[in-house]
């Protein structure tokens, strides 16, 4: 089983004839997923990598049914894409664009929320099911289908737990990351929500940063009754006070996002942390067997 995406999912890549755009749907075919679109505005009747291209969403929903928006587009352009995918009816849409204007990601989030489609990210590297789609730029080799869900704010961080994972054994049911914006799409509450009704998934590893207060909100979800074992880690516990670092999402207010009280609430709820990054994937499968 599992969440957000699978191998009848059917994507659209927003931006696909773009050098980026190119070159991460190309992996994501070469992974075995179901790239069936592509939007260019003015570009319509073209064909890239054997995947035909529309001026719009709409039209490309309408011929091939696609459920999935992939956006490389560019940051000045990108909410309004967001907005495109889902007034036209697609279910998911990941932003994998970064610097996008916090007020217009504020606008599109609402736009999202009213019409009930669920967004992953921006600056993010997306959502795959290892062994049946990945719509990013997740490297796909490093992952292996299996029993655990992450969830991460950073996507170099995702990569690393996931190749840990990989490496002790075990293997992912669905990896997201959800993107270090201020302003994101589905958060850790959320997730947990989706890996909870998921029979796929036996175990969760919930990968978050300094700023913010998403991992308290996290805690509280798991101590207030959580059926699977949830492992934490919060990067950023030596950054120097006063410091502006890492993500746009990152920021500290007084005593409110510091790494140590995250990792506090997430021991108070039960969740088993870890502190040090490279022993991520020992414990989760020393704790798992």
């Amino acid at each position: 089983m599992s969440i957000l995406v699978n191998k009848d999912s059917r994507i659209v890549v927003q931006g696909l004839t773009g050098k980026e755009g190119m070159f991460h749907a190309e992996q994501m075919i070469a992974y075995g997923s179901k790239v069936v679109a592509g939007v260019t505005p003015g570009k319509a009747g073209q064909s890239v990598l054997g995947v035909p291209v529309f001026h719009t969403v709409a039209d490309a929903k309408a011929a091939t049914g696609a459920d999935v928006s992939l956006i490389f587009v560019p940051a000045a352009f990108a909410a309004d894409a967001a907005c495109e995918a889902s007034a036209a009816g697609v279910e998911l849409v990941v932003v994998i664009s970064e610097h996008i204007p916090v007020m217009d990601m504020i606008r599109a989030k609402a736009f999202l929320n009213a019409r009930g489609t669920l967004m992953v990210g921006p600056n993010c590297p997306g959502v795959i099911t290892p062994g049946q789609c990945k719509v990013g730029i997740m490297p796909g080799y490093i992952h292996t289908p299996g029993g655990v869900g992450v969830v991460s704010r950073s996507g170099t961080l995702t990569y690393e737990v996931v190749h840990q994972i990989t490496q002790a054994g075990l293997g992912q049911s669905t990896c997201i990351g959800i993107g270090g914006d201020p302003i994101i799409g589905l958060n850790f509450v959320q997730l947990l929500e989706l890996f909870r009704e998921d029979p796929g998934t036996q175990a969760v590893c919930l990968i978050g940063e300094i700023g913010g207060d998403a991992e308290e909100k996290a805690a509280a979800v798991v101590a207030a009754g959580y059926p699977k074992p949830v492992f934490g880690f919060v990067a950023g516990l030596t950054a120097p006070p006063g410091k502006r670092m890492g993500h746009a999402g990152a920021i500290i207010s007084g005593a409110k996002g510091r790494a140590q009280d995250k990792l506090a609430a997430m021991e108070a709820a039960g969740i088993t942390v870890i502190r040090a990054l490279g022993e991520f994937g020992a414990t989760v499968a020393s704790k798992l067997r």
